[in-house]
């Protein structure tokens, strides 16, 4: 079953003439994680919120299970959990006091909403918050108050911008969890909007690609990176004072102090290794297959906006593309 269908959606703001999206079409199906992947400003967020019918398109038209989004948000409140990038609606209250209401707003009873509040406490680690009016708390238990808020009651569809936000590793890796086990224990369908992309690709069944507005690529991620299945992945280590020299010119991504990447072709694989085993001022070398992240970085770089067709899409179990 097909949840969300966006039908060549356009959303240009007010005094502004560059769309903010430009004519995307996209189908989300029932039970599937779909990652939304862009640069700063590429639309994603703006996407979303018309996902959530908290934002009208200039044109176009959003049908969620079948039906079109009408103008008013207070269509889908409990069909909807939305994340924003920022915020929690109820600063005045504490965090056990906002999950209990959101669940009992959303339809739960009284003793269901005081059992879900408890469970969320527990399952994102807000014990020490319980008590604490949420406009008081660190960035990092705000973020997860907002997502315990967002899924509370088990809304079967999920908006999720930057759940990971101002989060630690152990905690990133907690959300990845409940997002995974949401959806393999309760068939929630979520949209996650994400610059992580590496910890993305790991839970993420489909995946859209953002770019100055347009969706640029939709798919499967591992079909998307056979795109790349004739390149590797090389990162290299340097004294940080020494760039890398490369044959044929090529031009390594520095990521980090002294480290630097680039995807190379499989046949040149063996000219690459003999240049580097030759040269004493390489520290290390690692040769890997791409990733997900190379898949974008590449789309984000080279692809030509007026002829970028996208892959076929499809949803959850079936075996094209996208």
């Amino acid at each position: 079953m097909t949840v969300y269908d966006v039908i060549d959606l356009t959303k240009i703001y007010p005094k502004q003439t560059v769309p903010a999206n430009d004519h995307i079409s996209l189908s989300v199906e029932a039970g599937e994680i779909f990652g939304l992947l862009g640069d700063n400003g590429a639309g994603k967020t703006t996407l979303v919120k018309q996902m959530a019918n908290l934002l009208a398109p200039t044109s176009g038209t959003i049908r969620l299970f079948g039906q079109p989004l009408n103008a008013s948000p207070l269509y889908t409140p409990g069909q909807i959990g939305y994340m924003p990038q920022d915020g929690l609606a109820l600063n005045n209250l504490t965090v056990g006091e906002t999950l209990y209401f959101t669940a009992h707003l959303r339809g739960m009873s009284r003793p269901d909403a005081r059992a879900e509040r408890d469970r969320l406490i527990d399952l994102l680690d807000l014990g020490a918050a319980r008590d604490r009016h949420t406009a008081r708390i660190s960035g990092g238990q705000r973020r997860l108050a907002l997502l315990a808020t967002t899924i509370a009651a088990s809304p079967p569809v999920l908006l999720l911008d930057e759940p990971t936000n101002d989060l630690d590793p152990q905690h990133r890796r907690r959300v990845w969890d409940v997002v995974r086990d949401l959806n393999r224990e309760r068939d929630i369908t979520t949209i996650l909007v994400t610059h992580n992309v590496i910890e993305a690709e790991k839970v993420i069944q489909r995946v859209g690609i953002m770019r100055a507005g347009k969706l640029i690529a939709v798919g499967r991620p591992g079909a998307l990176k056979a795109e790349l299945n004739q390149q590797l992945r090389l990162e290299i280590v340097f004294p940080p004072d020494q760039p890398p020299t490369l044959p044929d010119g090529a031009q390594p991504r520095e990521i980090g102090p002294g480290r630097w990447q680039v995807l190379i072709d499989r046949d040149a694989a063996p000219l690459y290794l003999h240049v580097l085993n030759q040269n004493p001022a390489v520290e290390d070398y690692l040769l890997s297959t791409a990733t997900l992240e190379d898949l974008y970085l590449s789309l984000a770089e080279s692809t030509t906006l007026t002829d970028s067709p996208l892959p076929p899409q499809g949803g959850k179990g079936s075996a094209d593309r996208g």
